[in-house]
């Protein structure tokens, strides 16, 4: 077990810290649209946000099952990177097909796995609300002050 947290630890730590820097990127292009807009919201605009910020957090969560995937090859439970990436998705996305098991051995770095893609899979969806939810102000406000201004 404690060989499994020694393994285990350090990718997840790797993968925090990816997780972080794609984070990082995504709130300074929000805060570059949204500090102060430079453009009138628009369905156009909107769109455009939520795809760059949906797409960075899609990036960096698949960089983060190639780690994992190489791991599993480096350990020499996989021989080639396809069935290691796809074990590996099937656990950071917390599916569990349960088609594929790695041997008893390392077996637990899967549910550990499992255990670190919830954890970005929530804050992805923290970022990705916070961006759907200022799409939501900035048209509200807008639509505000297209309703006075017609009075």
């Amino acid at each position: 077990m404690i060989r499994i947290f020694l393994v285990g630890a350090p990718v997840m730590v790797l993968c925090l810290l990816l997780q972080a820097v794609f984070v990082t990127i995504s709130l300074r292009h929000y805060l570059k649209i949204r500090v102060p807009p430079k453009h009138p919201p628009s369905p156009a605009r909107n769109v455009m946000i939520l795809v760059v910020v949906l797409l960075l957090v899609t990036i960096g969560n698949l960089m983060q099952v190639s780690i994992w995937a190489l791991l599993f090859v480096l350990l020499g439970e996989f021989d080639r990177i396809e069935p290691a990436l796809y074990y590996s998705a099937v656990n950071f996305s917390t599916l569990g097909y349960g088609d594929i098991v790695m041997s008893e051995r390392w077996r637990l770095l899967g549910p550990l796995e499992a255990f670190n893609g919830i954890l970005m899979f929530g804050v992805s969806t923290a970022l990705m609300t916070a961006t759907v939810n200022y799409v939501l102000r900035q048209n509200a406000a807008l639509r505000s002050k297209l309703g006075s201004g017609m009075r």
